[in-house]
């Protein structure tokens, strides 16, 4: 299966790695997706995302793996793939709607400077609600952040960036706790061995692949 991995705000490519191999091992195609919400809007980054989806699989099947704000990417993307849409979608630790972390710092400026754009639209309630959301989607949600009084999230499950609540929304969709946090859930073994195993469920074309 072709697998199309777009990583998180302030992350590269490189932080894919460990699940892209894992992946690998077992008879999957990665492609590796890598953008800079500094220096581009988020119409520059989905033009080349869809480009990219277009360029590595043509008209073959595909799935897209999100972490964090590659999830908005996909989402946004989309409309603009109606007529080859990904026969499924993994999303791990996604903002799914607008979290308590980035409506907060939205207002300091290196924040700002850093993420750009996208870092505001992530503090907006109404586009985060109007994003599209792929039906055949899978979300693993963090449960590996602090729980306390002091903390911004509270006693809320969490993985130190966003709460449960704030990485599944109320969509319908399969949702896995993991414990683990933000920044490391691509590599939990969780996330990997389901997805493989939601892969290798996926039914063959007529040539035998996948």
């Amino acid at each position: 299966m072709n697998i199309m991995l777009i990583h998180g705000m302030a992350r590269t490519p490189l932080s894919m790695l460990i699940l892209s191999y894992r992946l690998s091992q077992r008879g999957h195609h990665p492609h590796w997706f890598g953008y800079s919400a500094t220096l581009e809007s988020l119409q520059q980054i989905t033009h080349r995302w869809v480009e990219f989806i277009h360029d590595n699989v043509g008209q073959g099947a595909y799935v897209c793996i999100g972490h964090s704000l590659g999830t908005v990417i996909i989402r946004h993307a989309l409309p603009r793939l109606q007529t080859h849409q990904p026969s499924a979608c993994f999303f791990l630790a996604p903002p799914m709607v607008a979290c308590q972390v980035a409506r907060f710092f939205s207002r300091v400026w290196l924040y700002q400077m850093i993420n750009g754009e996208m870092g505001q639209l992530l503090a907006q309630p109404d586009f985060m609600a109007r994003l599209p959301v792929p039906p055949n989607t899978t979300i693993y949600a963090g449960t590996g952040g602090p729980r306390a009084s002091w903390f911004p999230l509270g006693n809320q499950p969490n993985d130190g960036i966003l709460s449960v609540a704030e990485a599944t929304g109320n969509f319908g969709l399969n949702v896995i706790e993991v414990p683990a946090m933000h920044t490391l859930i691509m590599n939990s073994n969780v996330v990997f061995a389901d997805i493989a195993n939601a892969l290798a469920c996926m039914p063959q074309r007529s040539d035998g692949t996948k």
